[in-house]
Formats: structure tokens, C-alpha cells, sequence
């Protein structure tokens, strides 16, 4: 199956909440590369890199399941995969 590569913006109070902890642990859980960062703008950027079904296992699990009450608005942007990760990692 080919990979699917996702950026995902989230917005509301998801900064020191364990969002990036969560992301990782599921992330890792369905074999998926990428990253997770906070962002000044008090934002948090997810990419997601792998199978499209196991992206969209963690989009919904996190909005529907860890975090519905923190997230007031979800940014998904489908972009081309790249060879850039190998793994999943917590940016700072």
C-alpha cells in the first residue's frame, strides 16, 4: 500500500496537556514517521507519514478520544511522502 504523508494543525488549549506524549505513543503504535512540535503561536503541528488508514486512526483518536475537549480546530493538509523520517520523534 502506498504511504500518505499529513500535516496536521491543531489549535485550543493543546500545549501542556500531554498532547505530544499522546501523538508520539500513537504515532509509534501504528508504525507511523513523522513528528510533533508546539508552536508559538500556541498551535501544534503533527506530520504523520505512513498508511492512510492508520493516519486517519490517529487524527480521530486523538480529536474523538484524548483530547476532545482541548481541541477547538483540526488543519489537515495531505502532502506528497518524502524519505525525510524514519521514525517518529517529539521536537522541541
Amino acid at each position: 500500500m502506498p504511504e500518505k504523508r499529513a500535516q496536521i494543525f491543531y489549535s485550543g488549549s493543546v500545549q501542556g496537556v500531554g498532547f505530544r506524549f499522546t501523538a508520539s505513543k500513537l504515532a509509534k503504535h501504528y508504525n507511523l514517521s513523522g513528528y510533533v512540535r508546539n508552536l508559538s503561536n500556541g498551535k501544534v503541528e503533527m506530520m504523520l507519514q505512513g498508511e492512510e488508514k492508520n493516519i486517519f486512526l490517529v487524527i480521530n483518536d486523538i480529536k474523538n478520544n484524548h483530547f476532545s475537549g482541548c481541541i477547538r480546530d483540526t488543519e489537515v493538509q495531505w502532502l506528497e511522502p518524502s524519505k525525510e523520517f524514519t521514525r517518529f520523534e517529539v521536537l522541541f
